[in-house]
């Protein structure tokens, strides 16, 4: 793996401690709606990324309201990290009308385009399309906005990957491809489907430069996010970035995983990014036990008041059924 960590006080104790936030932010989330999942409180089905917040965390913050993100069935850290609100999203999951998309995309297709949240996404690989667009805007706009598209190894071998990062590496789009390496499709181990592991060696076959980072280490994921963020609004085209890390649930919530065993798991949760970070602060002096449970407190709070403001929201009428899916022209033949 290149190493691409920053040191820590390139970004300073208030950064670090926000940082550190939004992480626990996210697992937070994560793991109350896993309970209210298995529990039938929530429609549809939970894919957690707890394990992974370093990487929505350390590309999001990495970018600017006005650059834009496509994400995967996996995406409910990308969408907090880059600004959502906990009230829109549980209230999405919920299905209720005062979500994100009204309650009519759940958790697998979380969008807000005020952020530039461009949609989480139930296709395997259904972003690639959407961000190489989105970054073909860009620049014929000539705006300095880069793009995000993130997806998971599952998504490495579908056709869409090789058409987009083609067509990008070509005119040179300003966008940065982030695989969240976790290692699984589905139920799959990547060893089986995938002839090359080496992800970032494709790179150079689109004509971009190339990364293999430690998907758990937040300030790596910064540094190389920095670097790629520069070369795509210089101009210089797109980044392709294998962020190695692991789901610590299954590939949803309920899941058996039996294609893992327990060992594995409990291995792999040692390399937990947010105690790693917890860890780095607390050496430097900047984070010590106090601060870190008062930290964790105001978050769980949110999460309540969140909870509490999607239960009490209304569900969508029957009515409103075709809102939005067609013209206000076609609506009024109907």
């Amino acid at each position: 793996m290149t190493q691409l960590a920053i040191p820590l006080e390139d970004i300073g104790r208030e950064y670090a401690l926000a940082h550190l936030r939004m992480m626990v932010k996210i697992r937070a989330f994560e793991t109350r709606v896993g309970v209210l999942f298995l529990d039938g409180q929530l429609p549809g089905f939970i894919h957690s990324c707890a394990g992974q917040e370093a990487i929505a965390v350390g590309v999001c913050s990495s970018l600017l309201l006005t650059d834009f993100v496509t994400s995967t069935h996996r995406g409910h850290g990308h969408s907090i990290a880059k600004g959502i609100s906990l009230n829109s999203i549980f209230a999405e999951l919920f299905g209720k009308v005062t979500g994100a998309c009204r309650g009519r995309g759940g958790s697998m297709h979380v969008a807000d385009f005020s952020i530039g949240m461009l949609g989480a996404n139930g296709i395997v690989g259904g972003g690639y399309g959407i961000a190489v667009g989105a970054a073909l805007s860009c620049k014929y706009r000539k705006t300095s906005d880069v793009v995000v598209c993130f997806f998971g190894d599952g998504a490495l071998n579908k056709g869409t990957f090789h058409e987009s990062l083609n067509f990008a590496g070509l005119h040179k789009l300003p966008v940065i491809f982030v695989c969240e390496n976790n290692g699984y499709a589905q139920f799959t181990d990547m060893r089986r489907t995938t002839a090359n592991e080496n992800i970032a060696s494709r790179a150079e076959t689109y004509g971009m430069h190339g990364d293999t980072l430690d998907g758990n280490d937040l300030l790596e994921v910064i540094g190389a996010m920095r670097i790629a963020i520069v070369r795509a609004r210089s101009g210089l085209g797109p980044t392709l970035l294998d962020m190695k890390s692991y789901r610590f649930s299954g590939h949803y919530v309920g899941d058996a995983e039996v294609y893992r065993s327990k060992s594995e798991v409990d291995l792999m949760k040692q390399k937990d990014p947010i105690e790693r970070f917890k860890v780095k602060l607390f050496d430097s002096g900047w984070l010590d036990l106090a601060t870190f449970d008062a930290l964790q407190s105001q978050v769980d709070h949110e999460i309540g008041l969140a909870e509490e403001f999607a239960r009490d929201s209304e569900f969508p009428l029957p009515s409103d059924a075709l809102r939005d899916v067609f013209s206000e022209d076609i609506l009024h033949d109907i």
